[in-house]
């Protein structure tokens, strides 16, 4: 079998990445000079991607409305307070996306490290009393100005960014370990370690799973990966044995109508919520499981008032958006002609697929329940704006695909 292709060829490993080839003279042409000399389609946008991140954005300023609205009441005094902010926020995240998107991928190299020191400082910097804002019996904000913002949100895609570099420039030295797995498993530790402390072990999962996945694709061999695989699984099991709570949404995940009244409320509601909608829902603010029944209606569980508003017809077509996004991503992720974008791309496509299927399957039960937002949909600021830089990021890859046989949709 070519190698070129095969991702599971582990002698010699050379993963996806591998196959992507420099264009000719790159290293010998000054840095600017590299990026000036790509043939881009540097004023477009991939419209599949532009058209599904508009819509998830607009049906999330909606939803967040219809889910919220009763607890802005209640909290705010006002029916329009999350709306209000939503839509701020979605404002600023079309900046930031159109920003991101002219902005050529190739800089973010040079800014791999001075990204990871920074987002490792702000994560040091919520255990300081007075900055980090502790919210449902976690530390996982920082507040400043009235301002707060997730330091893990951010540590989220430095991480990918750090990965994409370092797999790029490390690329035929991958198959040692002492270069393949220990300046990343350490540097990506240090990270899983201060976010543990928190504690958010569900952002730990989600990026020890995309940190494997990455290596793994980038041409680590397996054999490595599996080590630490091996080191991860007990570490994640004392995490959860002597952390009462998390052993307790296990055991509710196993049979949440044991546990009805207490730990399992929130997805037994949000099991109702879906049936309720059936087919068609019951129609754009006539949730009922919303109205302090449902946990976080308007975040963590907006896609259960999604189900029960909208139906089974407003799931599928929020799926297929989903869909479209994640699909252009690994297009991007395969056709680009340089190990750093495919890489990226890769990244950042696995980072939105993981949370989205992580909160989705949460919801509907087929996962312990983890507060983590619908990426588009739910309400926060810090998580829109880096979804929204991310897909600027992923369309500027996405203008280099030079593949004739299939082209960029662009607009």
């Amino acid at each position: 079998m070519n190698n070129d292709i095969n991702i599971f060829d582990a002698s010699p490993r050379n993963g996806i990445f591998q196959a992507r080839t420099q264009p000719s003279g790159w290293g010998e042409a000054p840095f600017a000079a590299k990026i000036i000399a790509q043939e881009t389609d540097s004023g477009k946008y991939d419209s599949l991607i532009l058209t599904a991140v508009l819509m998830l954005a607009g049906i999330g300023i909606i939803m967040v409305y219809s889910a919220g609205s009763a607890i802005a009441i209640k909290n705010y005094g006002s029916e329009y307070f999350f709306l209000r902010k939503q839509f701020i926020f979605s404002l600023l995240g079309c900046i930031v996306m159109i920003l991101f998107r002219n902005i050529p991928y190739q800089w973010y190299q040079r800014l791999a490290y001075p990204c990871l020191i920074i987002s490792l400082l702000l994560l040091i910097c919520i255990f300081f009393p007075g900055i980090g804002h502790k919210a449902g019996g976690a530390v996982r904000w920082i507040q400043i100005c009235g301002l707060s913002f997730q330091p893990a949100e951010i540590a989220r895609f430095t991480i990918i960014l750090y990965l994409a570099y370092s797999l790029n420039k490390k690329k035929d030295r991958l198959m040692q370990f002492s270069i393949g797995i220990v300046p990343h498993a350490l540097f990506v530790g240090i990270f899983l370690l201060l976010i543990a402390m928190q504690p958010d072990f569900g952002s730990v999962i989600i990026i020890a799973t995309l940190t494997f996945l990455m290596m793994f694709a980038g041409g680590v061999p397996i054999r490595h990966l599996l080590g630490c695989i091996l080191v991860f699984i007990p570490t994640a099991y004392y995490l959860v044995i002597n952390a009462p709570y998390r052993l307790q949404r296990i055991l509710t995940f196993l049979n949440p109508w044991q546990h009805r009244t207490e730990a399992g409320y929130q997805i037994i509601h949000s099991l109702m919520a879906f049936g309720s909608g059936g087919f068609w829902g019951a129609g754009l603010g006539k949730s009922y499981q919303k109205l302090f029944y449902l946990p976080e209606p308007h975040t963590d569980f907006i896609f259960s008032v999604i189900g029960e508003e909208l139906g089974l017809i407003g799931v599928v077509v929020i799926l297929l958006l989903y869909g479209l996004i994640i699909w252009r991503g690994f297009y991007i992720a395969l056709f680009i002609d340089d190990i750093f974008g495919s890489s990226l791309a890769l990244g950042f496509t696995m980072a939105v697929a993981l949370q989205v299927c992580v909160n989705m399957s949460v919801t509907l039960g087929l996962l312990p329940t983890k507060g983590l937002t619908l990426p588009f949909l739910s309400y926060g600021g810090t998580s829109l704006l880096c979804h929204m830089a991310v897909m600027g990021i992923l369309m500027n890859i996405g203008a280099h695909v030079r593949n004739k046989q299939r082209p960029l949709t662009a607009i």
